[in-house]
């Protein structure tokens, strides 16, 4: 049993799914404290919850993966100079620990981009928006190939360029990092 909570690190979500929380926070914020509009797409408004449903399965994970690194990187040798040289202790996690702690999250955040995007179907399905998941949905409901191809193209070249994006933060995050 205790082989089971310590197992070794793995790429796992940590939260709900993306439509139990957004029916949560619908249930909660729309119905019940009438905060915000139940769907549709109109100004910042409409925008929030959908943004939070999308962000929170990723949240938990990303914040793993900072704590891990901060760890990691303020018991290096720099972070133990830079204090002995009398840094202060904020410009020491700031500039020093966390640019290093925040590579993992680097890397995680391309293919984090890519499955928040996936994510969308259901949370345009939930929050009633108009978007391309829904567009996706319909073509496959109606079998209509064209449609479902430029889909898939469009999320394949997202994917692809979020990846790169993410490559060439790594250089801007790291200059010893060379791009090339």
């Amino acid at each position: 049993m205790g082989r089971l909570f310590n197992a070794p690190h793995r790429a796992r979500r940590i939260s709900l799914p993306t439509f139990v929380i957004g029916t949560a926070l619908l249930v909660a914020f729309s119905v019940t404290l009438k905060l915000f509009p139940i769907g549709g797409w109109g100004g910042f408004s409409h925008l929030v919850m959908p943004a939070i449903t999308l962000s929170l399965p990723y949240a938990a994970y990303i914040a793993r993966l900072t704590r891990f690194g901060m760890i990691d990187q303020l018991e290096s040798d720099y972070v133990r100079t830079a204090r002995a040289k009398g840094v202060s202790e904020m410009r020491v996690v700031l500039r020093h620990a966390l640019k290093n702690a925040f590579l993992p999250v680097l890397s995680y955040l391309g293919p984090a981009a890519a499955m928040a995007l996936t994510g969308s179907f259901v949370v345009e399905k939930v929050f009633a928006v108009p978007g391309i998941g829904t567009h996706f949905v319909d073509a496959v409901l109606s079998k209509d190939l064209t449609l479902i191809m430029g889909v898939v193209l469009t999320y394949a070249t997202m994917l692809i360029l979020f990846n790169l994006i993410v490559d060439v933060m790594y250089r801007w995050v790291d200059p010893r990092i060379e791009l090339g």
